[in-house]
């Protein structure tokens, strides 16, 4: 579905005490072409596809699988309880069963959702215009919430981790220039975190 050779992606900055306290806690990041429109009808059948895989067992299963588990840990270290503040790929799974399917939103939205399907690592988007990609990473929040992890650049905060971007550095309908970054833990394989991230991409530019 790709065309050309897949973009590398590039290593975010880690807080040097964020790091000594997670170790593994990691961010990866690259950078294509793109904007926000309608998934094509092969995306969209693609979803479908995934659909048909995640029913009520398959979901429960997740959890024994290595990638959710490391999720699920590290949740458990910053004070989540993941069964209450689901990890992402759990997330997405149990949305699934809500909704009957999973729902195509754009073509954005849709290249994350289904980069975390297949490889259990979370990807998010934002408008590259709007971020300073090369000072990109994981920190201690200052603000709005003191304390908290946050991924941030040079001039501020772009989310809470592991939730959404803020509006300003959100995919809008003014983007031509897509960061896919993606967050990794203790026992993720980095082959991992760079599949999802290719996978992302390459819907994209397909």
């Amino acid at each position: 579905m790709g065309v050309g050779p897949s973009p590398t992606p590039r290593p975010g900055f880690v807080d040097p005490a964020v790091r000594d306290e997670f170790p593994g806690l990691r961010l990866c990041w690259v950078t294509v072409p793109g904007h926000r429109a309608s998934s094509p009808p092969e995306l969209v059948r693609r979803l479908r596809d995934l659909s048909n895989r995640y029913r009520g067992g398959g979901v429960v299963a997740m959890r024994t699988k290595p990638v959710p588990q490391a999720f699920r840990a590290f949740f458990r270290q910053i004070g989540l309880d993941p069964d209450v503040h689901r990890i992402p790929s759990e997330e997405a799974a149990v949305a699934r069963l809500v909704q009957g399917g999973f729902r195509s939103v754009d073509r954005v939205a849709d290249a994350c959702l289904i980069a975390l399907i297949e490889t259990g690592v979370p990807v998010w988007a934002l408008d590259a215009e709007q971020v300073a990609q090369d000072t990109l990473g994981i920190r201690v929040a200052d603000d709005p919430a003191p304390g908290s992890l946050v991924v941030g650049d040079g001039d501020g905060v772009v989310c809470v981790l592991f939730e959404q971007p803020v509006p300003t550095a959100a995919v809008g309908p003014r983007t031509r220039q897509v960061t896919f970054f993606a967050v990794a833990v203790d026992g993720v394989p980095e082959i991992h975190v760079e599949e999802a991230l290719w996978c992302a991409a390459d819907l994209l530019a397909g």
